[in-house]
């Protein structure tokens, strides 16, 4: 059940996401389809994210919908290709949508096993400029792995050994994710058969109604908007929803974001935001795995700072979450990075809540997580070498095609 904004707004003065009357509404978007009896779990990294999704792989009798960026045939990617495979087997239908640029390595072999069995597999924007749709700019970077329209995982998340533990080979990157139960797994259901669609794939049957009971015992209190870029339109949701709870924010803004290049209004919107008290601390990369964002965004440190944002450089291994909380109302998570080519090129998705457990459950992770950072000290800031400076100003003109 799609609720309207007047019905959210009467819900949350019912206390229905914990909050005392009245005082959430001002954070729910004008515009959006929100749903409201979902039960929302963090996960974090691979560690947390990789267990959960193959066991709810093992788990599906009917479908299981997996759609990725990165897709690896290393250890996990095996382990993916195992349970997939089982389960294609046992006749459930299985439905893969990975980024040809992505998975640019991911052998045919791996790729052949799967189809064998019968997985239906598509290969977003195949590395082919020869071919009238191709198209190098777009790339499918949602990933999501929904099972029998009553389960689903979503976030910033590949499949890859980067994502798991060291301890077990992997390389540690730290990420988001959530398993998500509730009426939003079928919005979450739509956005993926509209790519699949959208790619050539065949039709499927409508999904099983998600009933909101089935979903709404202990927790299941979450209300949850998904927002996702769909096609070569651009579609402004996330930043909008982004720059609506900013605006609304009076205490504290939250962010970790992998790729954080925010544009004018943005940190204008921050700028705001501390004038009128609020914290604002982003967490964001010391290293990056794409070093000329990692430079482009490192030119906007002297301003944010100035404006009075905080600034935490990551000083483990790669941190590639896409998450935030605001208010300990207000939380996000994601594939969606702070940047141009997130809200405008890439097909993305991510999560909306409204819930005061679970945002404040990530603003005490991200307290946790600020153990782990560096601030950037604005007075130490000019003295940094002179050769950094200039890549940071070079790679920021190009940063609407990064």
């Amino acid at each position: 059940m799609i609720h309207s904004r007047s019905t959210i707004s009467d819900s949350v003065a019912r206390g229905s996401t914990h909050g005392s009357p009245g005082a959430d509404a001002s954070y729910l978007p004008a515009r959006g389809r929100v749903r409201s009896w979902n039960r929302v779990a963090p996960l974090r990294a691979g560690r947390e994210a990789f267990p959960a999704m193959l066991a709810a792989i093992a788990s599906a009798e009917q479908s299981i919908c997996l759609e990725t960026y990165i897709l690896r045939a290393d250890r996990i990617g095996q382990r993916f290709k195992t349970a997939l495979a089982e389960r294609a087997r046992a006749g459930v239908s299985v439905r893969v949508i990975c980024d040809a640029v992505g998975s640019i390595g991911l052998p045919t072999e791996y790729v052949a096993e799967l189809v064998a069995v019968g997985v239906q597999w598509i290969e977003f924007h195949p590395v082919a400029p020869w071919r009238r749709r191709f198209g190098w700019n777009t790339r499918d970077h949602k990933k999501m792995l929904i099972i029998d329209s009553r389960i689903a995982f979503t976030g910033g998340i590949n499949i890859g050994d980067e994502y798991s533990p060291t301890e077990e080979g992997g390389g540690g990157w730290h990420d988001m994710s959530a398993q998500i139960e509730g009426p939003a797994v079928r919005e979450l259901s739509r956005v993926f058969d509209s790519t699949w669609r959208a790619e050539g794939g065949s039709a499927v049957p409508p999904a099983a109604r998600v009933d909101e009971a089935s979903a709404s015992p202990e927790r299941a209190q979450a209300f949850v908007e998904v927002i996702a870029n769909l096609g070569a339109i651009p579609r402004p949701g996330m930043r909008r929803a982004y720059l609506h709870a900013i605006r609304h924010a009076q205490h504290r803004i939250s962010i970790m974001n992998a790729y954080f290049i925010p544009d004018a209004a943005l940190r204008r919107a921050f700028a705001k935001a501390v004038r009128r008290g609020a914290s604002v601390r982003v967490i964001v990369p010391s290293r990056s795995d794409i070093e000329p964002v990692y430079y482009a965004s490192r030119n906007l440190y002297a301003r944010l700072m100035r404006s009075g944002v905080r600034l935490y450089e990551w000083q483990g291994d790669m941190m590639h979450a896409k998450c935030a909380a605001i208010d300990g109302i207000w939380s996000t998570i994601g594939s969606y990075n702070l940047d141009r080519r997130s809200f405008i090129h890439n097909l993305e998705v991510g999560l909306v809540m409204f819930d005061r457990d679970l945002a404040r459950e990530l603003e005490t992770q991200f307290e946790a997580e600020l153990m782990l950072c560096r601030e950037v000290d604005p007075r130490l800031w000019p003295t940094r070498p002179r050769w950094e400076k200039w890549l940071e100003r070079f790679w920021y003109l190009f940063r609407y095609w990064l």
